[in-house]
């Protein structure tokens, strides 16, 4: 394997201990400062990609996923060695939710979308906004105020789709932008044999200024509609954003239909859609593709953070034991990333939204504005 090494400026990610990180992010924001500006600056060239796909996998920390035991084979054995394998890629909060929020708006958790929102609830403002863009209080569905990267994808003319394993085996809820009525209880929360869509795994529906407008029906789309959309160039969402069901996901071991679950039913979901994808005329045009993971197994086992992360107004800890979601790791793949490559670069969701923005040459929301690194050479192949 090639392994390119990472810009001298980086230092690696610092694992923080709860109370640490409480009183040394003053401390460490001065610190990373020069680091973070030398890394925009290396960011604000990105390689010509005009298609982004990202598939989200769930609840793996990365020695399980990618140590030497680890039974995501396909994942390792194929994937890997065709792209760059970040090494110190985090999640951003526990439970699943905020992770998703963070990846689509930059927003930070708070004590409901820690707790995965049980309650599909209004968000309900307590406070000014804050920077970097915070919404200040507590809920699940964002006003409209809360800008997300569908909405900058719309303004730009450019397309955004969603596509949600499961959302359209109810015979009770819609196909599309499927989500509990404002104020009920979420019966998705456990899976159910024929149906295991998991509403908190689907980030466009916690938001306003997507439930609320046509386009929710027409983009947040079962999994099963991405096989025709992939045929052509034209029918290729810029952004396309992949959430498997509670069994392919990886959550669920084993699950209520019978079948393993845990990274065996992931890695078996991975093997099925990414060849697909990589066969799709958009994705050989000026695709790049990433696959992650939400968070690691649990706020007990990791809840450590990437380099620079700091806690919103509205969650203390966001890793609920700790200030992150813990080491995860990502495979980024496609043209612009030479295959057999790894970087040791601290990444988390918030760098990764923030690094898709930069693609398609849009501001940074919320924390993604402030993350301390963003995609760059470590990551680009310079023949992009």
């Amino acid at each position: 394997m090639v392994t390119r090494k990472t810009r001298g400026l980086l230092r690696p990610p610092v694992l923080f201990a709860a109370a640490a990180a409480l009183s040394a992010a003053s401390a460490l924001g001065a610190a990373t400062q020069a680091g973070a500006s030398t890394q925009r600056a290396k960011a604000s060239s990105p390689p010509t990609v005009g298609h982004v796909f990202v598939i989200n996998l769930e609840n793996k920390g990365y020695t399980t996923t990618f140590g030497s035991s680890s039974p995501a084979t396909y994942l390792n054995r194929t994937l890997v060695p065709q792209g760059n394998l970040l090494t110190q890629y985090y999640g951003t909060a526990h439970n699943s939710l905020p992770n998703y929020i963070a990846q689509l708006s930059g927003q930070g958790p708070d004590p409901a979308t820690q707790g995965d929102c049980q309650t599909y609830a209004d968000f309900v403002g307590t406070g000014t906004t804050t920077s970097p863009e915070q919404a200040v209080g507590d809920g699940c569905v964002y006003p409209t105020s809360v800008r997300t990267l569908p909405d900058q994808l719309t303004t730009t003319k450019r397309t955004w789709k969603g596509y949600m394993e499961d959302m359209g085996n109810s015979t009770t809820e819609p196909a599309t932008c499927r989500h509990p009525a404002l104020g009920a209880l979420d019966d998705t929360q456990k899976a159910r044999v024929g149906d295991q869509y998991a509403a908190r795994h689907n980030p466009f529906v916690y938001f306003h200024s997507i439930i609320d407008s046509p386009a929710c029906a027409t983009n947040d789309v079962p999994l099963d509609r991405l096989d025709v959309d992939l045929a052509s160039t034209a029918t290729t969402a810029n952004f396309t954003y992949i959430t498997p069901n509670l069994c392919h996901d990886g959550h669920d071991t084993p699950c209520v239909d019978g079948e393993p679950g845990g990274l065996v039913s992931a890695d078996k979901f991975l093997s099925t859609w990414v060849p697909k994808i990589q066969a799709s005329p958009a994705f050989g045009k000026d695709g790049l593709l990433i696959v992650t993971f939400d968070e690691a197994d649990s706020p007990q086992s990791d809840a450590t953070a990437a380099d620079g992360e700091t806690a919103g107004p509205n969650s203390p800890l966001p890793g609920i034991t700790g200030p992150g979601g813990g080491r995860v790791g990502a495979v980024v793949l496609g043209r612009s990333v030479t295959p057999g490559t790894t970087t040791s670069t601290p990444y988390n969701h918030y760098a990764l939204l923030g690094s898709i923005e930069d693609l398609f040459g849009l501001q940074h929301l919320g924390f993604a504005a402030t993350a301390t690194y963003r995609f760059g050479p470590d990551v680009y192949t310079a023949r992009h």
